[in-house]
């Protein structure tokens, strides 16, 4: 087992003095002929979501494994070697203990039993997080599904008490219904009832956005992986104070502003949730809804931590998750070379410059490049590079403008200033027939005008 100190500051979730003490692990599986993730940077990761839970980290490793036990995952030496950690860590015990895989039902009780402790695997502790940041309606709805589509199927490591058989007139499940048959019927039910309620969320999320059809501003998403910047480069860009901490998922509601491009055209841009490597299933179906704003976008942003040591990994992971959610039907998107839908723009933007040196920046610049991706390096911190990202946005909505002639009344005064305000004019001529123009219009402002 390697170790690695905790030489972070913890996070204290609830304000007072006593913190859970946690273990973490990484189970690096040896696998023949593949490269994956850096184990360091994912027990590095890993960490950093036990701490946004609050607990204090008394041990994190690395555990290398040549083969899975289905029972425990590990072998019954590395399951005594983790278990006298846990029992004799500073002497003063461990409440919990992480493992970065997703454990079976099964393996997460064998191990609780063998530890005396409880574990949470990377999908349990995510959803954690998850159901601790929620704010909006719709947030706590969907971690809720997916938490109970999650511990439907973790009835079987509950203790004895699921043995029981309870009696009754038969109207709640029947005579002779045992406890764990119950429990899964109150989940079945409860299951059913979010599903109902997020379809009229779905509903209300769909208005909303035929609404802003009607007065139609180009959409702008962000997207990326979690803590790559991008709520702090959506505060940057629109001078809002969006939560952006140096924390993992940050940030969980969506949310969206108005932005003025250089140009003087008005776009929507709007800041989503983080991806992560092997996000829990049950989130990205939960937050399917959410997610929607992101195949609804005319340009998308990738946000990437270019001083990430992961980062070329984590873009695979985005691109990943991005395929899953139907951005565009692919039988490959380990590169990403082709991730956006129909009438899409993607600009992939390097983050956080000021954190690596100018060699390193333009090996990954290049590499992104060949893949006719337009790259953007800024810093979201310090607003370096942040006009160029507004000038490649402007360039690409403008290459979906068309020219009009447009003859207006010489007394539309509101009409002229309409398409100053919200088109390029390009030729007028004034004459007592009144004001003629070219103006340059993208095919939402067209609409716009052809309505008025």
């Amino acid at each position: 087992m390697t170790d690695k100190p905790d030489d972070q500051n913890p996070l204290n979730g609830d304000g007072s003095d006593k913190r859970e003490r946690c273990v973490v692990i990484h189970p690096h599986v040896k696998t023949r002929g593949t490269v994956g993730r850096d184990p360091d940077a994912r027990l590095d990761e890993m960490v950093g979501l036990a701490l946004a839970i609050g607990v204090e980290i008394a041990h994190a490793g690395i555990v290398t494994l040549n083969r899975v036990k289905p029972s425990t995952l590990f072998g019954k030496g590395t399951v005594e070697s983790i278990g006298s950690i846990i029992s004799d860590e500073d002497g003063e015990g461990i409440d919990v203990c992480v493992i970065d895989a997703s454990l079976s039902p099964i393996q997460q009780r064998n191990l609780e039993r063998a530890w005396n402790c409880k574990v949470i695997d990377r999908t349990g502790l995510i959803l954690e997080i998850f159901g601790e940041r929620a704010r909006t309606r719709e947030g706590r709805l969907q971690v809720e599904l997916a938490a109970q589509t999650y511990q439907r199927s973790r009835l079987v490591r509950s203790w004895t008490h699921l043995e029981r058989q309870r009696g009754g007139a038969g109207f709640m499940g029947g005579p002779g219904e045992t406890q764990i048959e119950t429990d899964r019927r109150l989940i079945d039910q409860r299951i059913t009832r979010l599903r109902r309620d997020l379809k009229e969320v779905k509903r209300t999320r769909d208005l909303h956005r035929k609404a802003r059809r009607k007065v139609p501003y180009p959409i702008v998403a962000l997207v990326g992986y979690t803590n790559a910047g991008k709520s702090t480069l959506f505060n940057r860009l629109t001078g809002s104070n969006v939560e952006a901490e140096d924390q993992l998922f940050a940030t969980l509601d969506p949310t969206m502003r108005s932005l003025d491009l250089p140009s003087g055209r008005s776009i929507i841009l709007s800041d989503t949730v983080g991806f992560i490597s092997d996000l829990p299933h049950e989130l990205v179906t939960a937050f399917h809804a959410t997610l929607e704003e992101v195949l609804e976008a005319n340009i998308v942003i990738h946000v990437r931590d270019a001083a990430h040591p992961d980062t070329n990994s984590q873009k695979k992971d985005v691109l990943k998750v991005m395929a899953e959610l139907v951005v565009r039907e692919s039988d490959d998107h380990s590169e990403g070379e082709d991730v956006v839908g129909e009438g899409q723009s993607f600009i992939e933007v390097l983050n956080k410059t000021d954190a690596i040196d100018d060699e390193e920046l333009e090996a990954i610049r290049n590499k992104a490049q060949r893949l006719n991706t337009r790259v953007v390096s800024l810093s979201a911190l310090t607003g370096e590079g942040c006009s160029d990202l507004l000038d490649s946005i402007d360039e690409f909505l403008a290459l979906s403008t068309s020219m009009h002639n447009i003859n207006l009344e010489p007394a539309d005064g509101a009409s002229l200033s309409w398409l100053y305000e919200h088109g390029e004019v390009i030729e007028r001529q004034d004459d007592e027939t009144g004001v003629h123009l070219k103006v340059r219009l993208d095919p939402a402002n067209w609409a716009r005008f052809e309505r008025r």
